[in-house]
This record gives structure tokens, C-alpha cells and sequence, in this order.
């Protein structure tokens, strides 16, 4: 997906963004004209992603989805293109300004048949205006029936407003949703294009809000924010010159249970590549060596169960704990430990599963816990296709339970705090490899040691986390992809005015 540019971009819901569409008609914009806007649009993005098609299918549903489809196969008609209009909705069954792009379509000469399962579309670009943001149901008879021809072509899929079959608000498929190649989304974007199964079905995100200004309409918030890396720069302002160690943090990584500890050596590195300034790691005596030959600049110490760790949790600003830590005696002991010790936590893997089974009802606002889709089932009691199937609606119930800042992972990262909800718009398939959440949460073990407020931490870390990836996709191709990988790349991330010859940059 295209990712924004300076702040980040609202993200609104279905019915948000029907409001707006009310308002904006009501305050003396025709919805006709509204629609014709919408289609130009379009056709613009269309022409330049594709200058020399010469044939369109556009498959028109009812409603403005399906009007803003004749309207540019009308214009596209025009320019001189071979267009048809694929119908799943007949056009004497249309009404309002859907019938009057209809209209405007036939008159243009731009001819019509209906949808038929036998046929196979085979014009060199398919146009999807089939169903809207108003959709809620699963999709159905011949809809579901175009849908699996669309995506069984081997055509380029241009999407209006937003892929078929996805829902809006959630990024979740409706039973089949269409895979589009560009999706051009109009006056407010949509959360649901964002997280989850909109990985897969939206391709290039490209918004138009038609000279609506969603945001000055004040009694509507944004649903969400997407996040951006330019936030960075706010939040790792440059270094005092004469700043020291101590200045610069203590974070204190709580993991690698016997036989577990390559998860909490990932963790420590990643802390210690973002510029804490002193690392200590507790694990199983035996990984001691690995940790010492590995990273040298981690203070590590082997400690045979949680009576072994003494003073050292009081001495650290931050707690990551979670990683490799297991679910027998020696993890339970380590996280009742850092339980007891009143730090800022962060709690991952193992760490996710012990408050789910031991502590139902604990709540703090100083943690952030940082499940996958399957942790976050445990923490809520449901299954991992109930948390998938609504994404934004299981984190934000996730923070109100547990409190502080929750990271819900996956395509389309999810961070829901005091301040509301918020979605990464980086990361990449190379990610789905062991160890990724390890570096997630030695990354923001960093972030909270070196003063970056709670939930700020969540966002930020989420960003350089999947930024990061990124970056070492570009370098390398996302298959083999390691979580050891990032560590290096975060750190010039963290680091955005460093020049060749200007140490003084350094952030």
C-alpha cells in the first residue's frame, strides 16, 4: 500500500464516511456532481497507472458504488476506450442518481449485458463497482459469483472506493472479497483498508477526498490514525553532546527460560541498537556464553529462577519480559517478579499467555502488551478468527480491560492507548518469521527507557519495527528475512539526520 506523507492521515468509518457524503450534498454540493467527481477522479488515477489500456470491463452494482462505475465508463468511453458494462443489477432496477450515471453511460454509447457466470472476463482491465462501504453481510449469489471470475482472471483490478466484498470498517473478507491491483478510495479513507485481510485485497491505496474536508468537521473523530516515520523526528530530538549512559536509559530484558534463549538475545540487541543506555539481560545460566560472544555490550546475568534477580529489576527503568520466558516454574516466577517490582513493562509471547491463565483481571496503565491475533484470543476468552474477524473492535476491547497500550500485530498493526486507536501502514510478508515480536519488543523497551511517553512508545516502536523491515526487504527480498536482521536497519532509523560527516547529527 502507498503510505502517507507528513501527518498522519485520519481513517474513518463506513458510516462516518456516509455522513460526510450527507453533509457535503447538504451544504449545496449536488450528489450527482458528488459522483461525477468521484469517477473523474478515478479516471485520472486509472490513466496513469495504466496509459495504454485500450479495453475496460467495469462490473456495476447498485447504489453510488455501482453509479460511479457507469459514470467512468462513460468517461472512458469518451477518451475513445472499448468499454462494457458488466451488470449485477439491472439498470431499470436502479433509482436516484445511480440510474442517472446509467443514464449518462447509455447515452454515451457505452453498451451493457448482464453478468453471466459462463463468461469469463476478458477485457484488459477490470473495474470493480460492484459493492460499497455499505456492505455488512457475507457477499452472495451472483456478486460472490463475479467476485471468484475477477480474481480468477489474470487481469489488473482497478477498485472504487474500496475492493468488494471487504468490509469497511475491519479490513475482514465478507466470504469473497475481491484482489484488487490499485483501489481509489474516496472523501474520508477507511480503516478497513488498512489491517488484517486488506493486505491482500486493496493493492495500491490511492486517496481522493474530492474537496471535502473530513476534519474540519469536528463532531465527527477519526476512527483511527495512520501512522507515519516523520513522526520520529518529534520524538528523538538530538542528543545533549555531553549526554552520558545514564542519561540515556536502563532497560532490563526478562527472558530465555532453560532452553529458550535466542528469543530474549533478540530482544536485548534490538534495545541496544535503538540507543538505551545500558542493557541488562536475566536468563538461564546456560545462554549466558551464547549472549556474551553474541552482543558483549549487554550486561547479562544467569539466574536459576526469580530468587536470583535480587535488586536488578528495581534498578532498570524499563522491564521487557516475555521473550523465550516459557510457561513452567522458572517464567512464572520472572513475571510474577516483574509484576511485583513497579516498573513500565513490556510484556510479550510467554509473558501474553501467563496473564491470560493467571492474571484474568490484571490491569495497568504503565505496560504495553504486544499479542498476536492468537495471544489476544486467550487475553479476550475467544478464538483467533473472532479477534481476526474484527481487528480494531478486539484491541480497543483488549486496552479497556488491561489498560496502557496494546499492539495488536499483523498486517495492518494496530495500537489502540488512552489516546485512541492507531494502524501501521509498513511491514511486509518477509516478517512471518520467528523472532520478529522478540525484536518488537526489545525496540520498545528502548523507546520507554530513553523518556518516550507510553503510548507514543507503542506507536513509534510499531513504525521503526516494520519501517526497519522494510528497509532490509528492499536490500535483500522479503524470503529469508531474519529477525536479527532489523536490528541495524532501526538504528538509522532512529538516527534520520545523520550525515556522512556530521557526528553532531546523530539522534
Amino acid at each position: 500500500m502507498m503510505c502517507p506523507a507528513g501527518p498522519s492521515r485520519p481513517l474513518y468509518r463506513a458510516a462516518q464516511v456516509r455522513e460526510l457524503d450527507r453533509r457535503t450534498i447538504a451544504a449545496g454540493i449536488d450528489g450527482f456532481a458528488l459522483m461525477q467527481r468521484a469517477s473523474a477522479a478515478a479516471w485520472q488515477v486509472l490513466r496513469q497507472r495504466w496509459p495504454a489500456v485500450r479495453s475496460l470491463g467495469v462490473l456495476c452494482g447498485g447504489g453510488n458504488n455501482g453509479g460511479d462505475g457507469h459514470v467512468l465508463a462513460a468517461l472512458a468511453a469518451a477518451e475513445g476506450l472499448a468499454v462494457r458494462r458488466i451488470l449485477l443489477k439491472p439498470i431499470d432496477e436502479l433509482s436516484g442518481d445511480a440510474r442517472r450515471a446509467a443514464d449518462m453511460a447509455t447515452a454515451a454509447g457505452v453498451a451493457a449485458e448482464p453478468w453471466r457466470p459462463d463468461r469469463a472476463p476478458s477485457d484488459e482491465l477490470l473495474v470493480d463497482a460492484m459493492l460499497g462501504t455499505g456492505l455488512s453481510g457475507e457477499v452472495r449469489g451472483a456478486f460472490r459469483e463475479a467476485i471468484a471470475a475477477v480474481n480468477a482472471s489474470d487481469r489488473p483490478v482497478l477498485a472504487l472506493d474500496i475492493p468488494s466484498g471487504l468490509h469497511a470498517d475491519t479490513g475482514a473478507v465478507l466470504g469473497e472479497a475481491v484482489r484488487a491491483t490499485l483501489t481509489v478510495t474516496f472523501i474520508g479513507d477507511k480503516l478497513g483498508l488498512h489491517t488484517g485481510a486488506a493486505a491482500d485485497r486493496v493493492g495500491e491505496l490511492v486517496f481522493r477526498a474530492l474537496g471535502v474536508n473530513a476534519e474540519a468537521e469536528t463532531d465527527l473523530p477519526p476512527a483511527a490514525r495512520l501512522l507515519d516515520i516523520a513522526a520520529l523526528a518529534d520524538r528523538l530530538p538530538p542528543r545533549r553532546r555531553a549526554a552520558h549512559k545514564g542519561d540515556c536509559g536502563h532497560a532490563l530484558v526478562l527472558g530465555g527460560a532453560p532452553g529458550f534463549g535466542g528469543a530474549a538475545l533478540l530482544a536485548a540487541e534490538a534495545c541496544a541498537r535503538l540507543g538505551t543506555g545500558k542493557i541488562s539481560l536475566a536468563t538461564a545460566p546456560e545462554h549466558v556464553t551464547a549472549s556474551l560472544v553474541r552482543r558483549p555490550e549487554v550486561m547479562v546475568h544467569g539466574v536459576r529462577g526469580a530468587a536470583d534477580l535480587g535488586e536488578l529489576p528495581g534498578h532498570a527503568d524499563v522491564l521487557v519480559v516475555g521473550p523465550g520466558l516459557g510457561q513452567a516454574s522458572w517464567g512464572q516466577g520472572v513475571l510474577q517478579a516483574a509484576l511485583d517490582v513497579g516498573r513500565p513493562l513490556v510484556v510479550d509471547a510467554d509473558g501474553l499467555n501467563l496473564l491470560a491463565a493467571r492474571f484474568p483481571g490484571l490491569r495497568r496503565d504503565d505496560w504495553v502488551l504486544t499479542p498476536h491475533p492468537g495471544e489476544a484470543a486467550r487475553l479476550l476468552g475467544v478464538s483467533a478468527a473472532e479477534v481476526e474477524a474484527d481487528r480494531p473492535a478486539a484491541v480497543a476491547e483488549l486496552q479497556r480491560r488491561r489498560g496502557g497500550a496494546i499492539i495488536l500485530k499483523g498486517a495492518g498493526s494496530l495500537v489502540a492507548g488512552p489516546g485512541g486507536l492507531a494502524v501501521c501502514p509498513y511491514g511486509n510478508p518477509g516478517m512471518a518469521s520467528g523472532g520478529m515480536g522478540d525484536a518488537l519488543s526489545g525496540m520498545l523497551g528502548a523507546l520507554l527507557a530513553q523518556g518516550v511517553p507510553l503510548e507514543a512508545a507503542a506507536r513509534l516502536g510499531v513504525v521503526i519495527h516494520a519501517r526497519a523491515a522494510d528497509l532490509a526487504a528492499a536490500d535483500g527480498g522479503e524470503r529469508g528475512l531474519l529477525a536479527g536482521d532489523l536490528a541495524s536497519y532501526a538504528r538509522f532509523l532512529v538516527n534520520p539526520a545523520m550525515g556522512g560527516d556530521d557526528a553532531a547529527a546523530t539522534r
